[in-house]
């Protein structure tokens, strides 16, 4: 593709002007060292400035910083400060096969497709087909100096997806030396959470110090942790006070408690699920009375406080942790081709090996056991049903007998980054240059192990005795069993029909198994291709302000995606309980120029120690979504030396990204709880007079605890989002006390025309939450069981229909002082949040979902930490804290704590511990306590933004030749 396209041409015409640029004389300023102090480059700005002259608030994150947390995935550490949420982490997806083993981050819980992440200062290629995410596990922590992080909308700057903000990676380069580094951790209390890190770094300078080449080779191991190994989990769930009159009656209408189980369905197998005699069995198929729940929580789960050894039980399937090996290779190579010309590059390899759990194929009373022919039944059962005049039984069925079907990845990336960089005078005008370009690949290999293929089940669960062998076969198998108008219901290779027996655990012949089951392949593969450059100058030679001169950056940038995902053809016939997804594939281009000024108005005056104004504009022309532009303007203002006003307001945009402009149309399940069901009829005051316009029965109970079928598909219509985003805060660096600084910030950020994909809840929801009587519009996108009424199928896809709003504060202050023989220093970082809203659809500004304080979005969070160097040993304390939430809607017209007894978890505070010696210069061992307190929440949560593993250790040693 790139040899075919513009971006060929861009970078042919790029190396022409870095050839051209070298014969250019070669611009030298002697630069004393608080000047190259002052050119420190961070996230903020393309124009080089301190971390706190900048009128965007930044937070930075060292090396040896993130060592102390004692973990190899970068978006798990990052999720533990207070402006990123876990939502994307390994942790945070450990319930997804398309994204097992990704790990992202989430600013202002905004989203992670709203947050761009770069690596030195460019972008990287995606991790998840259709979709801009990138994923942080394939940054080694071992190359990584530091992480800078702007919250807020900076595309002006860096373009789309940088709606609530910027992280950027500043890796390791110019390395002369060579160490070794390994590590490794697990839990203090049994929870298996074992991990282990090896690597080696070297590099040397070359040709009498003009070049580096620098090379990395790592080797990550973590091992898989189920839920059932989480100590304080025991199935939470609710259920029905019985106690409960009504609504505002000051009673709890639902009470949380452990031990939430299904006994309409097990890995054993149960007869009549949905009522009647209900049997299960045991492992080998002995037919057992399944007990009666003693509360109930919906149509399918009740509880049973004194356990139930045949229930189905969701913790038995779900990891915590999935189990990932991950080798990454990677170098750096930089150039001074002349006094004004210097090359870089850098490459690197990772591949990732995945091994994540998922409930296991069931069928959910959609098996039918003909009493009267079964060869497998028992035989006393067989009599007491027929006795009962059930000729035919419906039977449920978790199929561990197949195995779960796990998430077999392997994921693997690739990048190359290579360009030219310098500096060159014209006239008497500096200038500094960077040209460059970026090729990133990502192809995933997913497989979802032992799929059900529904149709051979059916036929082999159908067994009868053939009279002439006396041995169970199909009856597919044997013509005189058959009967007139007997079909075969076998999908895949009928002719090869071996009996199962259904019975029990484990009591189908490999055979059998091997005949009913399949695995799930789906390929992606994600290309990003990048033309960019940048030319920094200023206004020395014109003119200058009182300020200074103006500082100018332009630049462009030309970018091709494209996301191609191929599916087996057993899943695209739909032969499996998988969705029939079809292949997919999209591409976009989008040029893009942009330019960034510093404007210093005043300096050194007795009113203005500084007085500065900064600019950003971007216009971008996309492929798929047409023209779009961000700009943004701030404002510095030090009244004295010590005190500093900053504030910003821009306008950003995030274009639809492949998956939701290109996404075919998709079978896929669903989970809807049923708007119409008596137990949520009243949740919105139009829905009982619209349901019964639908036909909906007064009292009606909706079988709405399973799987739903979903249709949905991308929108090639979709424009790109726009967002306003605003900050304003003080930095404080009083002169009378030495190291000490502090900074407030307010930031407001407003998203509109927000692509979302209308979830098939909200579907449902809008179906008859509309005022006037039913919606046509998404009423026709659902359709209900003709008998039952229960909701079959819902169809949704993305709009560009709903709106964010998130405000707060955010501070840091970090102090260091001289303490004995030793250096203490303390670093403090924290968020108030303010309001966090969600708008479904912007053109229903009362149907507000507000998270604030609700769990995964507490009000207050902060990180405080305080190390003491003495001579070579670092002793380091780490605080977190996060404030109590509640566990119901607290939106308008949402809930009350009233919805549910237990309604909040309290506020979480963990404390780690940490060291670093240096034996010598070439010999650093480190090691730490994380959660030394052991700190957990409660069992009823399984929100990423906890610590649910509790206290463990990690431990491990540097050493360089």
């Amino acid at each position: 593709m790139f040899n075919n396209s513009k971006l060929a041409s861009s970078v042919k015409l790029a190396l022409a002007l870095g050839v051209a640029l070298s014969t250019v004389p070669a611009y030298a300023e002697e630069q004393d060292d608080s000047s190259k102090i002052e050119k420190i480059s961070v996230t903020g700005s393309r124009i080089a400035k301190p971390e706190l002259s900048q009128p965007t608030p930044v937070v930075s994150l060292g090396a040896d910083e993130i060592a102390k947390f004692g973990n190899n995935d970068l978006a798990s550490i990052l999720a533990e400060l207070p402006a990123v949420g876990a939502t994307d982490t390994i942790i945070g997806n450990n319930n997804s096969n398309e994204n097992a083993g990704l790990s992202s981050a989430d600013l202002r819980r905004l989203g992670a497709n709203r947050t761009l992440v770069l690596v030195n200062g460019k972008r990287h290629v995606a991790g998840a087909p259709g979709s801009a995410q990138v994923d942080l596990s394939t940054i080694p922590s071992g190359l990584i100096e530091r992480v800078e992080i702007i919250t807020g909308g900076a595309s002006a700057i860096y373009g789309s997806d940088a709606v609530s903000g910027v992280i950027n990676v500043i890796l390791k380069d110019n390395y002369e030396g060579f160490e070794f580094d390994a590590s490794a951790g697990n839990s203090t209390e049994g929870v298996g959470t074992e991990h282990h890190t090896f690597s080696i770094l070297g590099g040397s300078d070359i040709a009498d110090g003009k070049g580096n080449v620098t090379f990395y080779a790592g080797y990550d191991r973590t091992k898989e942790v189920m839920s059932e190994a989480i100590r304080q989990f025991d199935s939470w769930g609710t259920i029905v006070n019985p106690d409960n009159t009504g609504e505002e009656d000051g009673i709890p209408d639902r009470l949380r408690v452990p031990k939430v189980y299904s006994e309409m369905i097990s890995s054993n197998g149960v007869i009549n699920p949905f009522g009647g005699d209900r049997w299960a069995f045991d492992n080998d198929g002995n037919p057992v009375r399944q007990p009666d729940r003693q509360g109930t929580n919906s149509f399918a789960f009740g509880n049973f406080p004194d356990g139930c050894e045949y229930c189905f039980n969701t913790e038995d399937y779900e990891n915590y942790i999935p189990g990932v090996e991950r080798i990454t290779v990677g170098s750096t190579f930089n150039y001074q081709i002349t006094d004004n010309v210097q090359f870089f590059s850098d490459f690197k390899y990772v591949k990732a090996d995945i091994t994540q759990q998922f409930q296991p194929s069931f069928l959910f009373g959609d098996i039918d056991i003909n009493v009267a022919d079964n060869a497998f039944i028992d035989e006393d059962l067989r009599q007491s049903l027929l006795a009962s005049g059930q000729d035919v039984v419906s039977m449920a069925k978790f199929f561990d007998e197949l195995g779960n079907r796990s998430a077999d990845n392997r994921r693997e990336t690739f990048r190359f980054v290579g360009g030219f960089k310098g500096g060159f005078e014209l006239s008497q005008t500096p200038f500094d240059y960077e040209i460059y370009y970026v090729y990133g690949e990502t192809n995933n290999r997913r497989k979802t192990l032992n799929d059900l293929i529904e149709g051979n089940l059916y036929a082999a669960v159908d067994s009868v005795i053939d009279p002439v062998s006396g041995e169970a076969v199909c009856r597919s198998q044997l013509d005189s069993a058959q009967g007139p108008g007997y079909e075969d219901p076998a999908t895949v290779n009928s002719g090869g029909c071996v009996a199962y027996n259904p019975f029990g655990l484990g009591q189908a012949s490999e055979a059998a198994r091997d005949w009913v089951s399949a695995d799930v392949t789906r390929e992606d593969k994600i290309t990003q291709e990048v033309i960019g450059g940048t030319l920094v100058t200023d206004s020395s030679e014109l003119f200058e302000l009182q300020g200074g001169p103006i500082d100018l950056v332009v630049g462009f940038e030309y970018r091709e995606e494209t996301s191609e995902s191929i599916t087996d053809e057993f899943t695209k016939a739909g032969f499996l309980t998988n969705a029939a997804t079809p292949d997919s594939y999209g591409e976009y281009d989008v040029t893009e120029y942009f330019l960034e000024v510093n404007v210093p108005l005043l300096k050194d005056l007795a009113f203005a120690n500084e007085l500065s104004i900064d600019g950003a504009y971007r216009k971008a022309d996309y492929s798929h979504a047409g023209n779009a532009e961000a700009w943004k303007v701030g404002a510095i203002y030090a009244p004295i030396e010590e005190l500093r006003v900053r504030a910003t307001y821009g306008e950003a945009i995030r274009a639809p990204n492949i998956g939701e402009a290109f996404d075919p149309v998709s079978p896929g399940f669903a989970r809807v709880a049923d708007p119409c069901d008596a137990d949520n009829i009243t949740d919105d005051p139009d829905r009982a007079a619209n349901c019964a316009a639908l036909g909906i029965p007064p009292g009606f109970q909706a079988n709405d605890n399973v799987s739903v079928d979903l249709l949905s598909g991308g929108n090639p219509d979709l424009e790109s989002e726009q967002s306003t985003s605003k900050t304003g805060g003080i930095v404080w660096q009083p002169s009378f006390v030495e190291r000490l600084s502090f900074s407030v910030d307010y930031y407001d950020i407003e998203i509109k025309d927000a692509i979302t994909f209308v979830a098939a809840q909200d579907v449902a929801d809008n179906c008859v939450d509309a005022t006037g009587g039913p919606d046509a519009g998404y009423c026709s996108q659902i359709d209900r069981d003709p008998v039952t009424n229960d909701i079959t199928l819902v169809r949704s896809g993305y709009l560009n229909a709903a709106a964010y709003n998130t405000r707060g504060l955010e501070f840091q202050a970090s102090y260091a002082l001289d303490v004995g023989p030793g250096e203490l220093s303390m670093n403090l970082l924290g968020d108030r949040l303010l309001e966090l809203e969600l708008f479904e659809f912007q053109d229903r500004p009362d149907e507000i979902n507000d998270e604030k304080g609700e769990v995964g979005d507490p009000e207050l969070q902060f990180r405080f930490s305080a190390s003491y160097k003495w001579e070579d040993l670092t002793v380091s304390w780490a605080t977190r804290y996060v404030d109590s939430v509640v566990l119901y809607d607290v939106s308008p017209n949402g809930g009350s704590p009233e919805d549910v007894d237990i309604s909040h978890i309290g506020s979480m505070t963990t404390h780690d511990l940490s060291a670093t010696y240096y034996i010598s210069d070439n010999i650093v061992v480190r090691g730490g306590i994380r959660n030394l307190f052991d700190a957990v929440p409660p069992g009823y949560t399984a929100d990423p933004s906890y610590d649910l593993v509790g206290r463990r250790f990690f431990a491990g040693v540097n050493i360089k030749f």
